[in-house]
């Protein structure tokens, strides 16, 4: 028999899969995100369980104290303090990348030199660790060797103080995160422009309808679910921001800049009170989760909306 005729032999000596096989692979394909799972959710109940302890350095026996964790941190002003520090901090960051990353966007959305060449370096910043870069900005800052005085006395800005004063602290803080996280936006933006469709925009120019009120009417509407994502990612990021700021300003000066991270980190590591600290994060976790789910409701009634259900 030629091999042009020769049949390919039988698959009945092939070997078999047992039912048993069959029946546990799902199950296998599944044991690395149970393992997974249990190596977030064991700590994060570990931690939880210790905000009802009064565990410290000091007390290495801890007893039970229920709820007096909580009722001690939230009758305090410096919690109060934190919180609102925490909350300025996230939504002046956010604000200001997201103002900032639409309209990079839209400036790299046009097809010039300029823009492909500024969009090759756009993500440089975000290739540089948080903390590095705010040791960079910290030494930048310095009134006495820093690059940034000389630059505000040459626009006749006098007696700069860098991060000295609670106000500037503050707006330097929110300056340095938003020129590392500002691409991040600029990215999810630009990726959700290129993906709007053309019909729109054309028909508007041929009705003579101008840049603004296009930008107004048709192209932020339409981008407004991409910025929107960038957004929670961002608002999350910034509840919950520790590196920028303590590499930065160290949570201070006094307690300008002190957010709830920090304030967390400064009871469990400096002040060894580690229940006191692991109640700051279980209330941090509270707050980053409740507003993460409003704006992930919000999120999924515009995907439907512009799906028409």
């Amino acid at each position: 028999m030629s091999s042009a005729t020769a049949q390919a032999p039988p698959l009945a000596n092939a070997p078999r899969v047992s039912r048993r096989r069959k029946a546990l692979r799902p199950y296998l394909l599944s044991v690395p995100a149970v393992l997974l799972c249990a190596g977030i959710l064991y700590p994060f109940f570990l931690g939880v369980s210790y905000t009802f302890f009064d565990f410290s350095a000091t007390n290495p026996q801890p007893n039970v104290v229920g709820f007096a964790n909580f009722k001690e941190i939230l009758a305090s002003s410096e919690f109060w303090a934190s919180a609102r520090v925490t909350l300025l901090f996230a939504l002046a960051a956010t604000g200001l990348e997201t103002v900032l990353g639409v309209g990079v966007a839209l400036l790299l959305n046009r097809s010039t030199l300029i823009g492909k060449l500024f969009e090759k370096v756009l993500i440089v910043p975000l290739m540089v660790a948080p903390i590095l870069a705010a040791i960079m900005w910290k030494l930048l800052l310095l009134p006495e060797i820093g690059w940034v005085r000389p630059i505000v006395e040459f626009f006749g800005v006098h007696g700069y103080n860098g991060t000295d004063s609670p106000v500037m602290a503050m707006v330097w803080a929110i300056v340095v995160d938003a020129w590392i996280f500002t691409p991040f936006v600029a990215i999810i933006a630009l990726a959700g422009l290129r993906s709007l469709p053309k019909s729109p925009f054309e028909a508007a120019a041929v009705d003579g309808g101008g840049w603004w009120l296009t930008f107004r009417k048709l192209t932020l509407p339409m981008l407004w679910p991409y910025v929107l994502v960038a957004v929670i990612f961002r608002l999350m990021d910034n509840l919950k921001m520790f590196d920028v700021i303590f590499g930065l300003t160290s949570g201070g000066p006094g307690t300008a800049t002190t957010t709830l991270q920090i304030s967390a980190y400064l009871e469990a590591i400096s002040y060894a009170r580690y229940s006191s600290g692991l109640t700051y994060m279980f209330l941090l976790w509270a707050l980053v989760f409740v507003i993460s789910m409003i704006l992930v409701k919000y999120l999924r009634r515009l995907q439907n909306r512009a799906a028409g259900v």
